[in-house]
């Protein structure tokens, strides 16, 4: 009779030290309970987050607090519609965050174009040029919308799914590709990937 592997559970690695295992849950569950966020205002998104970090929402009872630099931030948050000259600074930001650090992306716009698929001046997929852990659609969505999704983020985070950072350095001849038709092939990230 053949043995089937037993399925390893999320976070948790096969083999190895028990206490280990442990350790990094630990990690995984602090890591997801108390982040900074870095709020990139794009466009008309950001209408929405102000009263879901203020006293009706709450945001911070979430342990997600607002952040003013990158250095600082584990979480970029970009609201609105990404134009190609806005793009750069957006990745820019992203690449002087510390790791791991994820990346929501508010309102349709950032998922597909939005209102603006048809405009030259705007990148129609956020997800092309650098890697996104969350869509959090609507034109604009509502503040439990934001508050759900950020739930859904620490649930990835807690069960180490939200590795969208690991990917970016993994694959970054592909963002850099898209990075460069976009920008020109003279453009090159500081990133120490390469």
């Amino acid at each position: 009779m053949k043995d089937f592997p037993v399925p390893v559970e999320a976070g948790k690695r096969e083999g190895g030290n028990i206490f280990s295992n442990v350790f990094d849950e630990l990690i995984s569950f602090c890591r997801s309970r108390s982040m900074f966020m870095l709020h990139y205002c794009t466009g008309c998104g950001a209408i929405e987050l102000p009263p879901a970090m203020t006293s009706r929402f709450d945001m911070e009872r979430l342990g997600i607090q607002p952040m003013v630099t990158p250095r600082q931030a584990d979480i970029l948050l970009i609201t609105g519609y990404v134009s190609v000259k806005t793009l750069k600074r957006v990745i820019l930001t992203y690449e002087q965050m510390a790791s791991p650090k994820y990346v929501i992306g508010i309102c349709s716009c950032t998922v597909n174009g939005g209102m603006y698929w048809q405009s030259y001046a705007t990148a129609k997929k956020l997800n092309d040029y650098m890697p996104v852990d969350l869509y959090i659609a609507g034109c604009m969505p509502r503040p439990e919308a934001v508050i759900t999704g950020l739930r859904q983020l620490m649930e990835k985070i807690k069960n180490d799914q939200a590795n969208g950072w690991q990917d970016y350095y993994k694959r970054y001849d592909y963002y850099l590709g898209h990075q460069q038709r976009l920008f020109g092939e003279n453009w090159q990230t500081p990133t120490d990937v390469i």
